[in-house]
């Protein structure tokens, strides 16, 4: 009983370390700079680690109970599409931005454009109002611009900004279990109390990621009431980071840890 309460706490605050690694930390600002409400920062922390519990729960426990042995080349492609995932989340925060000043400059020289646009933001979607110059009245007409640039009907309603930390904990989750898995291995030779110290692992790493998102976006909403400026700046700092840091990671698990070699080697990580 007493190395079962033993696991079970260990993996819950190792999950919660686990959550600190700095690529789910980056990914997870990035995320949470689009918000404006610890609540929603908060859900965003949720999602990413139910994502990640997922596939490190299916994906782990495959590896511990059923024996699976996970090619080089396909562990170094799944550690390589965060670096991937960094990258594509950086350049969203950045395009948005790009679009928002596009927006902004557009209404300041559209002089010789009928009818005028002015913009302004709400959240993740740019509101443009256009206006004619008839003389009976004003013609009011609101045209939604969403900074998803590849859908936004779904980023409308909401669903997409669900489904996006959700996808990046899978993402995330997919490059991680194999270590966990094997570290899992050496320490814990039952494959019953294995499968149980993943699941609370991957427990934990919500609990973690909760924290960790909390605390980030306590400066981020206030920032973002104080001004607009600030809040955008955060933005593109964060997708600044995302964008560099994603490049690096590229770098280094294609080239220095030999994924476009002919024979690459892989150590889990």
């Amino acid at each position: 009983m007493i190395s079962l309460l033993s696991i079970i706490a260990l993996g819950f605050f190792l999950g919660m370390r686990h959550a600190t690694d700095p690529d789910h930390v980056i990914a997870i600002t990035t995320l949470v700079a689009r918000h404006r409400t610890i609540k929603g920062a908060s859900l965003i922390g949720v999602l990413w680690g139910v994502g990640h519990t997922l596939t490190i729960v299916a994906v782990g426990g495959a590896i511990v109970l059923l024996g699976w042995v996970i090619p080089a080349r396909i562990g170094l492609s799944m550690e390589f599409s965060v670096a991937l995932m960094l990258i594509l989340l950086g350049i969203m925060n950045l395009t948005g931005f790009l679009k928002w000043i596009n927006g902004r400059l557009s209404s300041t020289h559209g002089d010789q454009i009928e009818p005028q646009s002015d913009s302004h933001i709400h959240f993740d979607h740019i509101h443009l109002h256009r206006h004619t110059h008839d003389p009976a009245g004003q013609d009011h007409d609101t045209e939604d611009m969403s900074l998803i640039w590849f859908d936004p009907h779904v980023g409308r309603v909401g669903l997409f900004q669900l489904v996006r930390p959700l996808v990046v904990g899978i993402v995330h989750g997919l490059a991680g279990s194999a270590a966990v898995a094997l570290l899992v291995l050496t320490t814990i030779p039952d494959p019953r109390w294995a499968g149980v110290y993943l699941f609370v692992f991957g427990i934990g790493t919500i609990a973690g990621m909760i924290l960790i998102t909390a605390a980030i976006s306590l400066p981020v909403v206030f920032a973002g009431k104080l001004s607009s400026r600030v809040g955008w700046g955060l933005r593109v700092s964060s997708g600044l980071i995302s964008l560099g840091f994603g490049l690096f990671l590229a770098y280094q698990v294609g080239f220095a840890g030999g994924l476009f070699s002919d024979r690459p080697p892989w150590t889990p990580r």
